[in-house]
Formats: C-alpha cells, structure tokens, sequence
C-alpha cells in the first residue's frame, strides 16, 4: 500500500502520520443584539408590538426564545419576533439563544408611551390629556371650535366660562378612530371598524375672546357622576380675527434664509394635513385665523388654507389685500413647453389642478376680465383655452391639451403668472429608454430604517439605484443619481435636481418599515406611491414589475404626500420594494442578486410605462 501524504506532512520512519491532538476551530460565544426598539425608543403600541435583531457567534442551527415564545432566526442570524406589551410603562423581553453547547441571556427593557388611567376610587375623572384642541386659537366672530374629551362614562359634562355661562358636552357617537399608522399600513379591514366609546365627549364653542386678560387656560371642564365631581381648567385660549381691516401676509419658505428651500409654502385644507396648495414665495394673502403654530389664510370668500406660521411675514398695517381683475391672457409656444401668461393685480395666490389631458389654473381674490385669449402661432400641444368665474372672487382658465399630462410648472414674472405646460417628449416604442433622461433618488440619508443585522436602508437603496442606473444606461437612457455616497442630502436638492437635467422620469427608491403597532408578519410587501394624477400609471407599471421580480406580496399602489413624488415637471413615483425590517427581505437587500432583481424592477417599469406612453395617438 502506498501512503500518500500532502506537501508539509509529517510522518515517522515506519510511515505512519504521528497521532495529533485534535482542537476544534475557536468560535465566538453567542451574542444577541436587539436593533428595534433601541435604548431611546418609546413605543407608541399598547396592544401588541415587534422587536427584532440578531444573533451572532456559535455552531449549529441557532434557537431562540423571547418571553417563552419561540422565535425563528435565519441563517444570517436576524430574527423578528411580534408580542404582546403589558399594561405599563415598562417591557422586560427575556432573550434566550442556544446553539451546539453556547447559550445567551439578555433581559431588554422597552419604554412604552404612558396612557391615561382613571383614577381608582373615583365616579368622576377627566383624561386631561385629550383635551382638543389646546393651545391659541384665533377665528372671525360668528364662527366656532369642535371641542372633544375623554371624561368619566355617562357623566355629566358641562364647559364653565369665565363669564358665567356655560357649553354642554354631548356623548360622542361616532366610531372611534385608529391609530394613524393602521389607516395607512393596516390590511385588514377590521382593524378600522372600532365601536364608539362611552367615555368621549364633544361640543361646540362659539369664537369670543375666551381669555382677554392673557390666560392661557381660563374655562373650567366640569365632570359630575353621581356625587363625585372633576373638574380641569381647558388649556385653550382662543381670540379674535378683526376681518373690517384686515392683515395682509406675504409667505415666504426661506424667512431664515438658508437658500436651500423649494420657495414654496404648502397650503392645508386642515391644520397640519396633507398638502393641496403650493404657493410660491411671495404670494400675498389675508391672515383669517391661527392655531397653535398653523395660519389660516382667507384665498377668497369661499376658500381657506392652512400654512406654517413660520413661512408667513406680515406686511405694514393698512396694506390693502391684493384684489382685482385677471385680465386677457396669452399663450407662449417653445421648444420645450407651451406658457400661459396671465396679468395679475398682484401675487395672488392660486392653485393648478391636473385631469387626464387638462390642466386648470384657479385664481384667488380676483374677477374676470379675459376679453381675449389670444393661442400665438398654432400650436398642436394646446387644443382649446376657456376660462369660467365659479365664484364672485375666483376665476379659472382652462387648458385642454392634445396629449396626456407630461409636467408643468408655474412662476411669476413681475406681477404675471406664468404656467408652463411641457411637451411629452417623443418615446420609441420599440425601445423606450433610449434617449430619456432618468433621475433614481437613493432614499436618505438622513434618517432612514433599520434591519435586524444592522443594514442600512440607505446603503441599500444606493446599491440598487447604482445597479439600475448601469441596466438603464445599457438600454440607451441618460441615468442620474441625486446622491453617490452616504453624505445627507436635503429633500429639495433631489427634485430639484431632477428639473434641473430637466429628467423625464424621477424615481426614489426605498426600503420599508412599519410603524408601532402593526402586525409585520401580515402587512408586508411591495407598495409605490404617487401624488399627481400624471404619474399614477408610473406607479402601478413600477408595482407590477417589482412583485414580478422580488415576489413578495404585493400591497399595490398609493397616492403619497412624500416629497420626492411632488415635483410636477416630470412623473414621479416612490417604491417601496422590500421590508428591511423583515429577516428574508433584508437579507434580499444585502445581496448582489436581491439588489439586482429590485434594479430590474424598477428599470423594467420605467421601460413599461414609457412604452405605454409612446402608443398615445
């Protein structure tokens, strides 16, 4: 028999290996790492909520354990476990791994959002906490406040002025409402059916000087069940708007003049919602009310919105507001867009609204006075303008365009307004990405989400918006990235960004994350969103090609109020392909080929939608 030995063999004269002790390779113990919720968290849930991290070290399939509850950790380690909380402040999650021999121990405290308790003993009590609203609040005389509080069930409720009269307080009911985060990420139904509580109240207070002397809290909520009485001064003030003579505003984003805003102040329709308005800087208004650190402007006798009172500048008292008549308008055919231009009496404020192949511009404060609409040269973009007085003090012109939405811009020239409405650009149907300019925007930093071993979505949506850039550039497009490194960059420099290489297509590339409260084990999956009606077959083109691609659940489209969907030069949609709080989808994330097939998504519904653009007559 012949023995073989490999180069650096030691052997003994009768050719035999010398026997050697066998050592196993060293290992690391195990170690257990817990990224949500972190040391500084506060959970917002009270019902149930998610943890999750990961294990490292150790030989062998690896268990583990929260609370008694076994939990499935992945080959890479991470792991997301979905528990119920206590009725406390505090939850202690007792972690317990093991592997081959090894185990791991770690006791995690999570701090919760404190909540009302009524008080023990007690027929009557007030959750002062639900007071709404609080705070300063200013309307014209003749209008009122809807006051709404949680109190003791089936009391009697009455809100004591400080000039003897009182307001009486009604039982609530309607639903209750859920959790902000249910109505947006939610997919069962039942969660937003929630009965009516016993224990809500509202009522109505008519606008009057609730504290002249300067108080902040000068009414009294007084609860009575039984024989037992509650009461709590209302912290409320609520004061005047003197419409006789009023209080002209100019808005202005960058009063701290940073320059790096978008000069536009978004418009509410309540304090604090979604945007609807987008006034550029410099248009004026009446100040018509405030609440807390929210404006509201009076547009015209009918129309109202809500805006920061940070972006809002008083002019000199006795400024007349800027009223008057909108006078012939113009059309401006070039190269690149067609211009309306319409003289103003001032900077008004105004809003564009979009249809499938119209554009509507609608003027606050004003009457009409187009004796003429004069088109220019023949242009083949605009078909028809026409103009209507909806109201005494609102007037509305009207572009109907051969061809579906593209963009469109407005700025003032002077005391003009000008709309700018772009030309589609011409696609090949045959290869639609040749040619165009794409801008990909790699969302965050700063912020952005977290996964259970660590990853960060920012470096996972530059890793795929780099991928997608090469496939784009492959099929003929120009492709751009707002950002090519890990440096934060401000929400404005991305759109505007993209306007400026005048891009035909932007889209931001995220990965998702749930808020407090929701299951992840079932509400997962890909979802795009968009907020222009112009990019709604963007976004379900990009939907379609990413669940084919990342095969996860598809939780279809949405319109959004995010930044990066709002520019109106271009289409523009935000994917949210992958959960990165989620083990598989994380580790999706990490790799060449997960990054790989979400780049293909998002490239193949770009190429989707320019093609079905490309077949409009």
């Amino acid at each position: 028999m012949v023995t073989l030995c490999a180069v650096g063999c030691a052997t003994s004269r009768t050719g035999v290996a010398p026997a050697r002790p066998t050592t196993a390779p060293a290992r690391a113990p195990l170690q257990l790492s817990i990224v949500y919720p972190g040391p500084t968290d506060v959970v917002q849930a009270h019902d149930s909520c998610f943890l999750f991290g990961a294990v490292r070290g150790g030989a062998g399939p690896v268990t583990l354990s929260v609370n008694g509850t076994p939990v499935r950790v992945f080959a890479n380690g991470a792991w997301i476990a979905w528990l119920p909380l206590p009725d406390d402040t505090l939850a202690v999650f007792r972690l317990v791994a093991r592997a081959d021999g090894d185990s791991a121990l770690q006791d995690w405290t999570a701090r919760i959002a404190p909540r009302f308790r009524p008080p023990a003993g007690r027929a009557a009590w007030i959750d002062t906490t639900s007071f709404a609203p609080a705070g300063t609040v200013a309307l014209p005389l003749g209008e009122g406040i809807r006051l709404a509080v949680r109190a003791a069930p089936g009391a009697t409720v009455w809100l004591r002025l400080p000039w003897g009269a009182a307001i009486p307080f009604l039982p609530d009911t309607l639903p209750g409402e859920p959790a902000w985060g249910v109505r947006a990420f939610a997919t069962v139904t039942a969660a937003y059916r929630l009965p009516p509580a016993a224990d809500r109240y509202v009522a109505w207070l008519p606008a009057a000087a609730l504290c002249p002397d300067g108080k902040a809290a000068c009414a009294t909520l007084e609860v009575i069940a039984g024989r037992d009485t509650a009461t709590a001064r209302w912290p409320l003030s609520v004061g005047l708007v003197d419409l006789t003579f009023p209080s002209v505003v100019v808005l202005n984003d960058d009063t701290a003049h940073v320059g790096t805003t978008d000069s536009l102040t978004p418009g509410k329709a309540v304090p604090w919602g979604t945007y609807n308005w987008f006034f550029p800087t410099g248009t004026t208004s009446v100040l018509s009310g405030r609440w807390n650190d929210q404006v509201r402007l009076q547009l015209s006798q009918h129309a109202v919105a809500w805006v920061n009172a940070s972006d809002v500048v008083p002019l000199p008292a006795g400024t007349p507001p800027a009223r008057g008549v909108v006078g012939s308008v113009r059309l401006e055919p070039g190269p690149a867009a067609v211009t309306l231009r319409v003289p103003l009496p001032g900077k008004l404020p105004f809003q564009v609204t979009e249809q499938e192949r119209s554009l509507t511009l609608r003027v606050y404060g004003a009457g009409s006075d187009i004796n003429w609409m004069q088109y220019g040269r023949t242009d083949p973009l605009v078909t028809r303008m026409s103009y209507a007085q909806p109201t005494a003090d609102e007037v509305t012109i009207t572009l109907d365009l051969a061809r579906r939405v593209w963009g469109y811009r407005t700025r003032f020239d002077g005391r003009d307004l000008l709309l700018e409405v772009r030309r589609p650009p011409q696609v090949d149907p045959e290869r639609p990405l040749r040619g165009r300019t794409i801008v990909l925007d790699p969302g965050h930093p700063p912020l952005g989400a977290k996964g259970p071993t660590g990853l960060w979505e920012p470096v996972a949506t530059l890793a795929v918006a780099s991928k997608a850039k090469t496939l784009l550039e492959q099929a003929g497009a120009t492709a751009l990235l707002t950002r090519t490194d890990s440096t934060p960059l401000e929400l404005f420099a991305r759109t505007h960004f993209a306007e400026l290489h005048d891009a035909d297509v932007l889209v931001s590339i995220h990965a998702n994350a749930l808020p407090d409260g929701v299951n992840p084990f079932v509400n997962n999956g890909t979802s795009v969103y968009y907020f222009h009606p112009r990019s709604v077959a963007l976004a379900r083109a990009l939907d379609v090609a990413l669940v084919a691609e990342l095969g996860v659940r598809d939780l279809g489209m949405g319109r959004g109020d995010y930044a990066l969907v709002r520019p109106t030069w271009m289409p523009a949609a935000l994917t949210e392909g992958l959960f990165i709080m989620l083990p598989e989808q994380e580790a999706l994330l990490l790799s060449d080929e997960g990054q790989a097939r979400y780049a293909r998504g998002v490239v193949r519904g770009i190429e989707a939608f320019l093609r079905e653009r490309a077949q409009e007559p």
